[in-house]
Formats: C-alpha cells, sequence, structure tokens
C-alpha cells in the first residue's frame, strides 16, 4: 500500500453536473488533509512521520454510509418491542443489546480516556482492520469536545480517547464522506470542528461553516456540500458549497460560500439559497442576516442518504425531507397529523441502508423510531427507567447489524450517568 494514502483514503472524483464547484487542480506530490495542503516536507517538520500516521496500517476509510444502499431493510419486518433486558431496553425478538460505555468511568481498563458527559450525537467509521470507531460528542457547556469507542471485528472494545477537547455545548454533527467528523457546538457562538476519528491528528474548527448556534451536519455525497441545522425558534437551515474539490474529491472547507434557505411556497416546495452577508456573525446574527430566509422551529438532527437530507425540527414536532437534486422540501413525518403519534420529540436522526429515518426522541417515549419507506412508524428500540434523559447519536456499524446510541443522562438523570448502548440484531437482511 503506497503509505501516503494510508494515511487519508482517495474516492474518485466526482462528475461534475451543472451549478457544481470545479475540481482543483491535481496536486501529486502532496498529501491532502482536512482539505488542508501539506507537503511531505512539512509533514516531516510537523513531526507527523515521525509519530507513524503515513505507515500502512488499520487506519479510517470513508464513511460507510456515505456511498449508498448496500442491503435491504428489514425493519418493517419487525414485530413488537418487548420486555425490558437486563440492560433496560425494550427491543423486538431476535435483538440484545450491551453497554459499550458510562459517562465519567473508562470504558475499559486499558485505556486512559472516562467516557465524557452528556453524550450527543454520534457517527460510526470503518477503519481498514476491519474495525470500526463510534465517534460521540460531549454536549457540556465549557468542558465539551467529542470522544471515541474504538471497535476489533468481532465487536470486541479495544480503545476509548478522545478527539475533542476544550470546546462548549458539543450537541450534534456529522460524517463526512473522507471519514472525518464535524462537531458542532450548540451555542451562540458556536462553531464546528473537524476531527480526526482516529484521535490521532488535533481537530482544526472551520470558520466557513458559520457562526450560530450549530446543531447537526450532513454532507451531500456528490457535491460534498454541507448541509447544517440551527436550534433556534427561528433558526436557519444552511448550506455551505465549497469553492472547489481537490484532488482525491475532498471539499476544501477554508473557501466557499455559507448560505441560507427560503422555501418559495409556505414551508413545502422549491428552495432558493441566499449567500450569507457575514459567516462571522460579528455585527448580526446569521438567522437575521437574510430578510427572505425561511424560520425552521428549533432543528435538530440531519442526515444525508443518496440524494436526500432528512432533518427533524422540535418545536414542531416534524421530519423534514430535503431533495439534494432537484432542491425541494417536504414534510416527511408531522407529529400534529396523529391523534396518538408514535414519535414525539424528535432529535437525532440517522438514514439505515434501506432507507429507513431513525429519528432518536429527546423525551417523548425514549425511543428510537423508525420512518420506514412504506411510509410505517414503528419504535425499534425503547429505553426504559431513564425518564429525565434524551436518546442520541444512534449510527449503525459498518455491517448494519449493530445500533450504536446513548441515554445522555442515564437512569440517574445527570450528565455524569449517559450511558451508551449497542444493540445487535436484523435491521437489515
Amino acid at each position: 500500500m503506497n503509505p501516503r494514502r494510508a494515511l487519508l483514503p482517495t474516492r474518485p472524483t466526482p462528475s461534475r453536473s451543472p451549478g457544481q464547484p470545479e475540481p482543483a487542480a491535481a496536486h501529486q506530490d502532496r498529501v491532502l488533509h482536512f482539505g488542508l495542503e501539506r507537503t511531505r516536507r512539512q509533514l516531516l517538520r510537523d513531526g507527523l512521520l515521525g509519530m507513524g500516521l503515513l505507515a500502512a496500517g488499520p487506519l479510517v476509510t470513508n464513511c460507510g454510509h456515505s456511498g449508498g444502499r448496500r442491503r435491504a431493510s428489514n425493519i418493517a419486518n419487525l414485530g413488537p418491542l418487548g420486555a425490558a433486558d437486563e440492560n433496560g431496553l425494550r427491543l423486538p425478538a431476535g435483538f440484545r443489546s450491551r453497554i459499550v460505555a458510562r459517562s465519567t468511568r473508562l470504558p475499559l481498563p486499558t485505556s486512559a480516556y472516562p467516557w465524557h458527559a452528556s453524550p450527543d450525537g454520534g457517527a460510526v467509521f470503518p477503519t481498514s482492520d476491519g474495525g470500526w470507531v463510534y465517534v460521540s460528542n460531549a454536549e457540556v457547556r465549557g468542558d465539551g469536545g467529542a470522544g471515541a469507542l474504538r471497535f476489533a471485528g468481532d465487536a470486541t472494545l479495544v480503545d476509548a480517547y478522545p478527539v475533542l477537547r476544550g470546546t462548549s455545548k458539543n450537541c450534534a454533527g456529522g460524517p463526512t464522506p473522507w471519514g472525518t467528523w464535524l462537531s458542532c457546538e450548540e451555542t451562540d457562538t458556536g462553531r464546528v470542528h473537524e476531527c480526526d476519528p482516529l484521535g490521532r491528528i488535533p481537530a482544526v474548527v472551520r470558520p466557513s461553516l458559520g457562526v450560530f448556534k450549530h446543531e447537526a451536519a450532513a454532507v451531500d455525497p456528490q457535491t460534498h456540500a454541507i448541509y447544517m441545522t440551527e436550534d433556534q425558534p427561528d433558526g436557519n437551515f444552511y448550506r455551505f458549497v465549497p469553492q472547489a474539490l481537490r484532488s482525491d474529491g475532498r471539499s476544501d472547507l477554508t473557501n466557499g460560500r455559507l448560505e441560507v434557505a427560503q422555501v418559495l411556497e409556505d414551508l413545502v416546495g422549491p428552495v432558493a439559497w441566499h449567500p450569507l452577508p457575514d459567516a462571522s456573525a460579528l455585527r448580526r446574527e446569521t438567522r437575521h442576516q437574510v430578510d427572505a430566509a425561511t424560520a425552521f422551529n428549533g432543528g435538530e438532527g440531519i442526515f444525508a442518504s443518496e440524494d436526500v437530507v432528512h432533518f427533524a425540527t422540535k418545536g414542531d414536532d416534524r421530519v423534514w425531507k430535503y431533495d439534494l437534486r432537484a432542491q425541494r422540501l417536504t414534510i416527511a413525518y408531522d407529529a400534529a397529523q396523529y391523534a396518538n403519534p408514535t414519535l414525539k420529540g424528535v432529535d437525532n436522526v440517522v438514514t439505515s441502508d434501506g432507507g429507513d429515518v431513525l429519528v432518536a426522541e429527546d423525551k417523548g417515549n425514549l425511543e428510537i423510531v423508525a420512518l420506514t419507506p412504506g411510509g410505517a412508524v414503528l419504535p425499534v428500540v425503547q429505553i426504559v427507567g431513564h425518564d429525565d434523559s434524551e436518546v442520541t447519536g444512534p449510527a449503525f456499524d459498518p455491517s448494519g447489524s449493530r445500533l450504536y446510541f446513548s441515554s445522555q443522562k442515564g437512569a440517574a438523570g445527570s450528565a455524569d450517568d449517559g450511558t451508551t448502548f449497542e444493540v445487535t440484531g436484523p435491521f437489515h437482511i
């Protein structure tokens, strides 16, 4: 294996459609790291070669859910949830659970990283040794960041470590197709940090993605535009359009255009995008800079899959579907349309390989509920006895047979009692 490619796996440069950013010229003598070009001489000067980061080995590969569906869904065929198991989870028949981490405790004796308080948004990243890494944010004011759990190919937990420190209220975020984690700060001056899931390279702040109360981010797998939600009652729906794609298909996140959405037909229909005058928000909050921008009531989780992005808004208990190619917005779920809604308190979102939209509840029944392609609304798992908590961070492993998520405050209802679970079963066939 070429050691230069071991650190940062490549993907083919996407073909362009009208309006898509023009790829940058090839830079064959350079290593591309987080969109910043560094020559091999610079890497030597920074000590990265001495750390062995360019040696071939078990490193993060492209994010598993960015390359299209590989399996059919089985969620519509699952039966009702059974009685709570020994871990306090109600699951369908044929499923089992385990606790993989608890806040303030070492996930395994050989690690030096106590699992962080208030685990929130998360994602899974495959590694080239057949294992995977689950990255999770810490929604703690003034002492946030993100941590990671690394698993071997047989699902054995082998390491735990931080990937981001020194930030505040890291709520959700999103994986990139090139294998990094975008961690979002949910504060008025919140920014986005791009993180190495292996924790070997320091995280990089991305000012071009704006300063606002960030909730979550999702990357269009074709154009690499980044869509973001804002947790405000009058928040915007944002899009960052990179100025260029580099020779390996990655986005240059240092340069681009931040935009806000305007829905042209009363919340459902075509969407127009308006450039944001000042992404740094030095004089005026971003959500108030464009008068035509459509307000969304409490933006929450967002996830990109194939040609669509789904995102949730907690203020009106809705899940939205944005068609990336047609640039049209529709409502995929509205709790107000049900007399006794199965899904309430919409929050983090993830999409299965089979096209199910899994939504974690903040309060509600503390369930993860699937919106199936056939229109069913089905609970997949329920946490029992965690009444003062919320469900956060759902993410599938590369096989699609394991679902990771957390009870943010655990059974004790405390930030220091966050509990991270793994549920295994036939989510896909």
